[in-house]
């Protein structure tokens, strides 16, 4: 082979390799850490306002490993715990903080599951002034994605939020995303709250969110399927489980 050809062919295969290396994939770290912050007009859960159907100040921390364990923090301002008691009987406990560990996996493409256990705190609550319970929480979820429709079951190992005897209380949630493209999701959702001794009723919600570069925009209709029924002392005469659109803000780092 001329000299000439020789050096044009081993150019070639530089510029070929060059271009190889830089289409290669980073390698994947063994876990990230990300926070978030953010801002609802209405604190919602399982269909029923948290904070009085007041806004709310939100935010939160996880750890994900490579390996699918899974670890985080998250918290809110809530009204709900004060609220329960009339105002001879001042009961505090204005904030939220749930703490969650689990693992997720793969049984096989597009089918995923995730398990673990989630603790609600309320940081110095003393709800046990108009209740038996204390309103600390404790459950065990497990959960089934295939695709874009997503299946879970709560069970909670303590008495929940603060009702008597409510020990293996079950919350079956349902959703599927509807992802648009460009960051704009569509989510319906229902769910099914059974509190033992106590009350049974379904939830549901509408979202619609648009994530622009970790700044997300959202707005959900929420409701029960219970008029009325939720009601506390220190919210006057408000329908807390009442449909409602809910507006939120959040920024993800």
């Amino acid at each position: 082979m001329h000299n000439t050809t020789k050096i044009v062919a081993a150019l070639l295969a530089a510029c070929a390799a060059t271009a190889a290396f830089a289409q290669a994939k980073a390698p994947e770290p063994d876990y990230t850490v990300s926070f978030n912050a953010g801002l609802v007009t209405d604190y919602r859960y399982r269909g029923i306002s948290q904070s009085g159907k007041k806004p709310a100040l939100q935010g939160g921390v996880d750890y994900v490993a490579k390996s699918g364990f899974y670890a985080g923090a998250w918290g809110s301002t809530i009204t709900w715990i004060k609220d329960s008691s009339a105002p001879r009987i001042p009961v505090k406990g204005p904030v939220e903080i749930d703490i969650y560990g689990g693992y997720k996996g793969e049984i096989s493409k597009d089918l995923g599951y995730d398990v673990g256990v989630l603790q609600y705190w309320y940081v110095g609550n003393d709800l046990s002034k108009v209740s038996t319970a204390n309103a600390n929480t404790t459950e065990i979820y497990g959960a089934i994605t295939a695709g874009a429709f997503t299946a879970k079951l709560s069970n909670s190992v303590t008495n929940l939020f603060g009702t008597p005897n409510s020990k293996n209380s079950t919350y079956l949630d349902l959703s599927y995303t509807f992802d648009l493209g460009s960051g704009l999701t569509v989510v319906p959702h229902v769910g099914s709250q059974k509190v033992k001794g106590a009350v049974t009723y379904t939830d549901y919600s509408l979202t619609v969110a648009k994530d622009m570069d970790g700044l997300v925009l959202s707005a959900a209709l929420i409701g029960t399927d219970k008029k009325n029924f939720f009601t506390l002392p220190g919210s006057g005469t408000k329908d807390l489980g009442g449909n409602s659109l809910v507006l939120g803000v959040k920024k993800n780092f």
